[in-house]
C-alpha cells in the first residue's frame, strides 16, 4: 500500500488559535486519529479544547492525565481524548482495550504524549507537533493517508 504524506507548518499566538484549529478541520475528513506531542505547557490541551469545541462539543474540556480517556458525543459522532503521559508502554495501552476506540466509525480520536502509540497508526492519521517559538507556538503537521 502507498502512503500518501503531507507536512504543513503553522505559527500562531494564543490569540488565533482559530487558526490552528482551522487547519487541523481540514484534515478530519481524511484522518480519524490525531497525535499531539511537544514540551510540556506547549498547548497540546489547549489545542484538543479549541478544536472539540469546534467539533461541537460542550462539555467541560479537561485533560485526562488520571483517567486516560474522555468520551464525549455529539449527536452520532464520538470523539475520545487521550493522555497517555503516564503510561508505561504499548501493552498497557492494550491491555486496558483501549485500542478499540482507534478508528471508530463516526468517531476521532486526539492523543496527547502518542508515543507508545505508534505501531497502532498507520494511517489516517495526523501527527501535531507542537513547539515555543517565542511567545508564539509552532506548529508542525504530518499527514499520512
Amino acid at each position: 500500500m502507498i502512503m500518501n504524506k503531507k507536512i504543513e507548518k503553522l505559527t500562531y499566538g494564543i490569540d488565533q488559535l482559530h487558526l490552528a484549529v482551522d487547519l487541523l478541520k481540514v484534515y478530519q475528513k481524511e484522518c480519524s486519529v490525531f497525535t499531539f506531542t511537544g514540551p510540556l505547557g506547549a498547548g497540546k490541551t489547549t489545542l484538543i479544547r479549541a478544536l472539540l469545541n469546534s467539533c461541537g462539543v460542550t462539555d467541560t474540556i479537561t485533560s485526562p492525565t488520571f483517567t486516560y480517556v474522555n468520551v464525549y458525543k455529539v449527536n452520532a459522532e464520538s470523539y475520545y481524548h487521550f493522555d497517555l503521559y503516564r503510561l508505561s508502554n504499548l501493552n498497557d495501552f492494550l491491555e486496558q482495550d483501549f485500542d478499540e476506540y482507534l478508528y471508530q466509525p463516526m468517531s476521532w480520536t486526539f492523543i496527547e504524549w502518542p508515543e507508545i502509540v505508534y505501531p497502532l497508526l498507520d494511517k489516517r492519521v495526523c501527527h501535531v507537533k507542537l513547539d515555543y517559538l517565542d511567545s508564539r507556538r509552532q506548529l508542525t503537521l504530518e499527514v499520512t493517508i
